[in-house]
């Protein structure tokens, strides 16, 4: 079958190891599903397995993606829960330490098949194209976990979204808005600070400028180069809620004098759970958001998805459709 796959890995030249091509069909065993897929999106994930991180060389070659939706065996359509959970675990999957995502220890969703766990085979939400469907499992699960189950957020607080433009950082955005909360974006890139007032900030700034305030909570996936602005950003009390660190994850400063003074709180939030997943389908439902697509590529075209995202060239997801 046609194939997007990891062929090698190489921290300095990432897109070397990336190969399209084609691989063996899969064989579902008991219990596991086949999925014919239709779309599937680009995460940073997909980047950093080409780099080894999460995916080892004795796993080679690794089928890479996590997210898709298509069409089960059954013929019904379908979303792909990304998160592979242990068969007798029980409860929220991303706290099973057993746990994966595709394209780690499992094959992934860039090919004309993948298999899942039955479980992992959610219906596909009424109302969703494929390609908007491929984009919810987890960048937008992971935003829908870092606002609401680990932030705690609710309507009328305040919240700081730092990288605007990634797919997780617009998932924020929207979501927040679409909640009743008070948003505020940063971003490098005067587009991008414009994309997020369109898409639902109330108020957009270059990175590490000073804010007019302090926020209650700010959502943290670049990691070194906003550390000490998300801190200083917080109110007492406040929260920071960190899934990623697209800009490397050591920190100059942790400013952890700062952080106990004002009784700040880090939290790490990583994917997100079945339920989850159906919470962020019934938000979206009820406010009519929708997941935002920089753009829409054939698979056979990957690898300038890959060089899009590897650029920082992005506003929004990138999906792949067969």
């Amino acid at each position: 079958m046609f194939a997007v796959y990891a062929e090698k890995i190489s921290r300095e030249e990432p897109l070397s190891g990336l190969v399209v091509g084609e691989r063996p069909d899969p064989v579902a065993p008991d219990g596991w599903a086949t999925v014919t897929v239709k779309a599937a999106s680009l995460n940073h994930h997909d980047l950093w397995s080409l780099k080894g991180q999460g995916l080892k060389e004795d796993r080679l070659p690794m089928i890479l993606g996590c997210d898709a939706a298509g069409i089960d065996e059954d013929g019904r359509p379908v979303v792909v829960h990304a998160v592979i959970s242990h068969p007798d675990w029980v409860g929220d999957e991303t706290l099973d330490p057993k746990r994966s995502l595709l394209s780690e220890l499992h094959q992934g969703t860039f090919a004309d098949k993948v298999i899942v766990p039955r479980r992992n085979a959610i219906p596909l939400p009424e109302g969703y194209s494929f390609e908007e469907a491929a984009c919810l499992p987890t960048a937008w699960l992971t935003a829908y976990r870092m606002l609401f189950t680990q932030g705690g957020l609710k309507a009328g607080d305040s919240v700081l979204v730092q990288g605007a433009g990634g797919g997780v950082a617009t998932a924020l955005i929207t979501l927040a808005r679409a909640a009743g909360l008070r948003v505020w974006a940063t971003s490098r890139e005067e587009t991008k600070r414009a994309r997020a007032l369109e898409i639902g900030a109330h108020e957009v700034f270059a990175s590490g400028e000073r804010l007019p305030g302090k926020v209650d909570a700010v959502m943290e996936t670049v990691g070194k180069a906003t550390w000490e602005h998300s801190i200083r950003s917080l109110r007492p009390g406040g929260a920071l809620v960190i899934s990623g660190t697209t800009s490397g994850p050591d920190v100059d400063n942790a400013m952890l004098t700062h952080i106990f003074f004002l009784q700040l709180r880090v939290i790490g939030s990583t994917m997100g759970s079945r339920t989850e997943l159906a919470s962020l389908v019934s938000l979206l439902d009820a406010t009519g958001s929708k997941p935002l697509i920089d753009r829409v590529l054939p698979m056979e075209h990957a690898r300038d998805g890959f060089e899009a995202m590897a650029s920082g060239e992005v506003f929004g997801k990138i999906v792949l459709t067969r």
